[in-house]
């Protein structure tokens, strides 16, 4: 069976799907593993190490695709209107197309992957179960984003982040504040303490608070009888009431006025992100503080972030940039790799893909088999 992957053409992305590590395994479960020329290359993996590695290298879009059973990818193809290229066209009918699929905010791609014939599978939403950990796209790409986050804005605030005692007098370490205490907002969390910074976090799920402090972290929460109920089965916060987060802002605005960066990751699948930053929270922050808001792309949690975008206002600089796991495309590319062959490696005998379509992590993911809309919560649009 063939692999096709091929560079990827969405905006602001640096991944690839596949790493010279992964072909290699894939190579030895059996699949002809096809690289699209300078798929890599925004990641440091030239052509070069695919090629030592196993791979076939293709000169173009068209030849990667070519009867391809199986397209691993980063970002959902595009279609025709959305870039020069119309890659749902190359897929065949009855390929795998596995990567990040963005479903919730492109309903339309599902039906068209259905009506195209192709067995499409959104890897985001991977069930968070022990034995899913390592193909969950979200945890691996969220973890380097938080990460990235803090240094990023370390560097925009114009100030050192430990406590330093130097002859000409003491420096203060920064405060920084995280808003969520998933994955992302965990490794921000770790991040800043690694830097010398004092740390607090806060989050509707009181879980969490275990894992703020365990990293060293202050944690902060509205307590109250909803709060005990603030998780889904599958481990992300719910949408609160309006009365929740009345109490939640006026925490927030008592807070961060004494911070000097914020770091936002506050996300509710299929829904736009939810605000916690007000202008005047952040009229009420030094000058010169910073807001990395990670919720960007989805609306921001603060609402003067400008998605795709670094601004000043009110002196504290919002940073809002897309994408941020393909800001360190390196290890984003290695980890988003290993989740994809972590996925297919149980599923493969004799070099032949076959899919229990009743195992949580295929039937968890999959948006369309034979032409129909199979996921319960997209099998409503019809194709």
């Amino acid at each position: 069976m063939k692999i096709a992957v091929p560079k990827e053409r969405r905006p602001h992305e640096r991944r690839v799907a596949v790493s010279p590590e992964t072909v290699k395994k894939l190579k030895a479960l059996g699949f002809d593993v096809v690289v699209e020329t300078g798929a890599g290359e925004a990641a440091a993996m030239p052509d070069r190490l695919f090629a030592e590695a196993g791979a076939t290298i293709a000169p173009d879009a068209a030849s990667a695709y070519a009867d391809a059973d199986i397209v691993f990818k980063i970002q959902r193809p595009l279609r025709a209107g959305e870039g020069d290229l119309d890659e749902m066209s190359l897929i065949k009918r009855g390929a795998y197309l596995i990567a990040s699929l963005s479903p919730y905010q492109d309903m339309e791609g599902v039906a068209a992957y259905a009506s195209a014939g192709i067995n499409a599978m959104a890897m985001e939403l991977m069930p968070r179960i022990s034995r899913a950990q390592s193909m969950d796209i979200l945890s691996s790409q969220n973890n380097l984003a938080g990460y990235k986050a803090v240094i990023e804005a370390a560097d925009h605030y114009n100030r050192a982040m430990p406590m330093m005692m130097t002859s000409a007098g003491t420096v203060a370490p920064a405060k920084v504040m995280v808003f969520g205490a998933g994955v992302s907002g965990l490794q921000a969390i770790a991040t800043a303490k690694r830097l010398g910074a004092i740390v607090s976090a806060t989050d509707v799920r009181p879980a969490t608070k275990e894992q703020v402090e365990s990293l060293g972290g202050k944690f902060l929460m509205v307590e109250d009888e909803e709060s005990k109920a603030a998780e889904t089965a599958a481990g992300y916060a719910k949408e609160m009431s309006d009365a929740y987060k009345a109490k939640q802002a006026k925490l927030i605005a008592d807070t961060i006025a004494k911070q000097d960066i914020a770091i936002t990751t506050a996300l509710i699948p299929g829904r736009p992100a939810p605000k916690l930053i007000d202008e005047a929270m952040v009229q009420s922050m030094k000058p010169g503080s910073v807001i990395y808001d990670l919720a960007a792309e989805t609306g921001g949690n603060c609402t003067l972030t400008v998605p795709g975008e670094v601004v000043v206002r009110h002196d504290v600089t919002i940073i809002g940039h897309f994408n941020v796991p393909s800001r360190v495309p390196v290890d984003a590319s290695n980890l988003f790799a290993k989740n994809l062959l972590n996925f297919v490696s149980p599923h493969v005998k004799d070099g032949v893909l076959s899919f229990t379509w009743d195992d949580e992590t295929v039937a968890g993911i999959l948006l369309t088999r034979d032409g129909q809309i199979v996921h319960p919560q997209f099998s409503g649009q019809g194709a």
